[in-house]
């Protein structure tokens, strides 16, 4: 295998390939087709975990829950995500990972024997967990003990329909017009001795973190994992949707926000919720990604090694498995975030 590409290399490269699809489009994006690391698509190969199940062993299991296509092309890629991390963790760690694409299993046996549920999709009134008794299904899976993850959007529920059962079962979410959405670049510089921080190194990567998040205290159980102080500019917006800014996280000015934390749940189970995730590219950053990969092994009760969990991403996975978006409305929005991505600008 070649060796890994630089981050900021793999994002031109990204760049660079989102214009020439934005551009050309149709047909003609088809020269322009990614190249294959290998033969089968990112994290869908072969791999320790099915070889575990051929001898009949039993891996810890871990089901990823990615969301169908949505934003503009690079932005929200939730099955590439997914598969970029289902790929890392079967390559670190004997686990079985298993995939539920569009928002939901096609069957909910897919849960059976899961120690870990973590989603990566839409969020708001759009939320995959709001359609039928599917809160039901995940309250049981959380009374087992079962460990729970969510990522970006994927936090955001209306407060009336699910914000009591995020509270309870991740320690916290995205509530509209009190949280708010900048595109920004958090300063990360100093972690807590905690198993998802292993191998984590001080970063900055921008991207669409959520900040002001409706949160349980510490002293009610959540753990700070990532934490950065944004400058006044950052609070004042714009920010994505609504630009804002809002009264009362100007008011929190000088004060420290929290962008990933954990919990341990009373009676058992595990729960992180981490805020980035906008910039597909950002998979392609080591301690982005390690962050992420150790809190899923975390949660799903699996030794995180002391050195962090290890993958290697290329420019080549970066562009593997990324949904075909109707271009429409998102055309425009795709240019404009291609242009600050190749500037490096907010």
């Amino acid at each position: 295998m070649r060796a890994a590409t630089s981050n900021a290399e793999m994002r031109l490269r990204f760049a660079v390939w989102v214009w020439a699809v934005l551009t050309l489009g149709g047909a003609g994006a088809g020269s322009f087709e990614p190249p294959r690391v290998s033969s089968a698509p990112a994290g869908e190969g072969p791999d320790r975990a099915s070889a575990e199940r051929r001898s009949g062993g039993y891996p810890t299991k871990i089901v990823l829950i990615a969301g169908g296509p949505s934003h503009a092309p690079g932005e929200h890629e939730y099955r590439a995500g997914c598969l970029l991390m289902k790929k890392c963790l079967e390559e670190a760690q004997a686990v079985e990972v298993v995939l539920a694409t569009n928002g939901w299993p096609v069957d909910v046996r897919e849960f059976d024997r899961a120690s870990a549920v973590v989603m990566f999709c839409d969020g708001g009134e759009g939320h995959p967990v709001l359609v039928g008794d599917r809160r039901r299904v995940l309250a049981s899976l959380m009374s087992k003990g079962v460990g729970i993850g969510a990522i970006h959007f994927a936090l955001a529920v209306p407060k009336e329909k699910a914000g009591r059962h995020f509270a309870e079962w991740i320690g916290g979410f995205y509530e509209d017009l009190y949280s708010c959405n900048p595109i920004w670049s958090p300063d990360y510089r100093v972690f807590p001795a905690h198993p998802i921080t292993r191998g984590i190194k001080p970063f900055s990567v921008r991207d669409e973190w959520y900040m002001h998040l409706r949160l349980r205290a510490t002293a009610d159980g959540v753990v700070p994992v990532l934490v950065a102080r944004p400058s006044d500019a950052v609070r004042a917006g714009p920010y994505q949707e609504p630009k804002g800014p809002f009264p009362h996280v100007l008011a929190a000015r000088g004060q420290e926000e929290i962008m990933l934390w954990a919990l341990e749940r009373r009676g058992g189970g595990r729960a992180f919720g981490f805020t980035g995730g906008h910039f597909h590219v950002n998979w392609g950053d080591e301690n982005f990604r390690r962050v992420v990969l150790n809190a899923i092994l975390w949660v799903a009760r699996v030794e995180v090694p002391l050195e962090g969990t290890q993958s290697v991403v290329t420019d080549a996975d970066l562009r593997a498995n990324l949904d075909h978006k109707e271009q429409g409305g998102w055309f425009r929005r795709g240019v404009k975030a291609l242009r600050r991505a190749v500037q490096g600008r907010p």
